[in-house]
């Protein structure tokens, strides 16, 4: 997970897309705790989306997806809501996957990365693996 704006980028990146870039993207409930007694909030739960840059094919991080995902979903979603409270230092009530938003040279870098060792991956085909693991939950874009 990563801070960032609307558009998913942090105040000091590019506002424009490299040609291999991606994020991947969540759609988190946070809950409002109110530590001082005698305060609340109402709604106490709002919906938010989340960023969370995607590492670059081949390099360290690079298996998030394999690692977190599983057919389009959280693999895990209690442990998905305790990274992203940790990420966002706010109690979550939920977390889901939306998509992986990439350009098409990112998906294109991800593809390669995949097919030079689908051993990782227990498949035998790149879109077996991508399948297995983003589901149809990928975006390509121009403006990640």
């Amino acid at each position: 997970m990563s801070r960032g704006d609307d558009e998913g980028r942090g105040e000091d990146e590019s506002a424009t897309a490299t040609d291999s870039e991606a994020a991947y993207v969540f759609r988190v409930t946070v809950r409002l705790d109110p530590d001082v007694e005698g305060v609340w909030a109402t709604p106490d739960t709002f919906e938010t989306t989340v960023f969370r840059r995607a590492d670059p094919p081949g390099e360290p991080g690079w298996l998030y997806f394999r690692d977190n995902l599983w057919r389009g979903e959280c693999g895990d979603e209690a442990y998905m809501r305790e990274v992203t409270e940790n990420a966002l230092g706010t109690p979550v009530a939920s977390v889901s996957f939306s998509e992986l938003r990439t350009t098409q040279g990112y998906l294109d870098d991800l593809r390669d990365a995949v097919a030079d060792d689908l051993d990782l991956f227990n498949a035998s085909t790149v879109d077996e693996v991508l399948s297995k693991y983003l589901g149809s939950s990928i975006h390509v874009t121009d403006d990640v």
